[in-house]
């Protein structure tokens, strides 16, 4: 995706309703997501990576098309009336951005998924959360923007907080790990592209759909060559692929591409970052497993740095 110089403006423009609502639907993303570990991760008793990606994705894209399509509609009156600007509410001029954008959430999903046959819960949120530090050196590659400051030190914190939520890995990473190391990347990527085509398109949901589509006609043949996927199989795993579909697939995305309008890939980073904390809690409810002491610490530096990459920045004098 080329850069063009679009006028942009800084989230802290923005008033200080509108960025915390979008803080919040960061964090409500980050929610949906931690219940959404314990789906995948049962989930993958009767089905393999890629049925289960497919089916997902095209539950959440019959679910997401009805918005989209209403979505497009508005901009498109907007557009029409003079209230939006030229690009805004069409896909053509980042049809490149968005293919990009579903190819790097497929490959996300995928590696992650991947990752958690044989990889524990636990020690996939700690390593899926490593995209809290890849996120701004991204989009310093992408598109040469400087993060602030403070999201260093936030992304440290938030990155240590996770690691003091797993327990630490406690020995060698097995092959899963490092698929979800891999999968760490792409969601960077992934954060980051979110946030310059939701700025630059106004069209959140549509994005959001976008990838679902993706990510589904790709998963497809992969799970119908490499895999055996039967209607047993499906019924047997529905109740998670409703959840992953509906909830942790196309509500969740969408709150993170509506909020991302407003917070800048780094902070959003961390707040999507909370996904990890919230496994742990639904673990803990669902599957019986305990926080530890030294899980519960994690969680409160996690919130911390949450805290920190929201702390105001003070504006250069004109």
């Amino acid at each position: 995706m080329t850069d063009v110089a679009l006028p942009q403006t800084a989230s802290a423009d923005f008033p200080l309703r509108t960025r915390l609502i979008a803080a919040f639907m960061l964090l409500f993303a980050g929610a949906i997501w931690g219940m959404g570990f314990v789906a995948q991760s049962t989930a993958m008793d009767s089905l393999g990576p890629f049925g289960f990606i497919a089916a997902r994705f095209a539950v959440a894209t019959v679910g997401l098309l009805p918005f989209a399509w209403l979505e497009l509609r508005k901009a498109r009156r907007l557009r029409e009336s003079g209230k939006a600007l030229p690009d805004h509410g069409t896909l053509m001029p980042e049809w490149g951005g968005y293919a990009l954008a579903g190819l790097a959430f497929f490959t996300g999903m995928a590696t992650q998924q991947v990752g958690l046959v044989t990889t524990t819960v636990g020690n996939s949120g700690f390593l899926t959360g490593l995209y809290v530090v890849f996120t701004p050196f991204i989009v310093l590659l992408l598109f040469r923007e400087k993060p602030r400051a403070i999201v260093f030190p936030a992304s440290a914190l938030a990155l240590f907080g996770i690691f003091l939520l797993s327990g630490g890995l406690g020995g060698s990473l097995n092959s899963g790990d490092w698929w979800t190391i891999l999968s760490a990347s792409f969601w960077g990527l992934q954060v980051a592209l979110t946030g310059r085509l939701s700025e630059r398109t106004g069209l959140p949901v549509t994005l959001t759909t976008v990838q679902m589509v993706v990510a589904c006609l790709l998963a497809l043949p992969l799970a119908l060559v490499f895999e055996t996927v039967s209607t047993a199989s499906l019924l047997v795993a529905l109740p998670e692929i409703i959840y992953t579909g509906l909830f942790a697939g196309g509500l969740a995305f969408s709150l993170q591409a509506r909020g991302q309008r407003y917070v800048k890939p780094g902070p959003a980073a961390i707040l999507l970052s909370s996904e990890a904390v919230f496994a742990a809690i639904f673990g803990a409810i669902i599957l019986g497993e305990r926080l530890a002491s030294i899980a519960l610490v994690g969680c409160g530096l996690i919130l911390a740095a949450i805290l920190l990459a929201q702390w105001p920045q003070k504006r250069p004098k004109s």
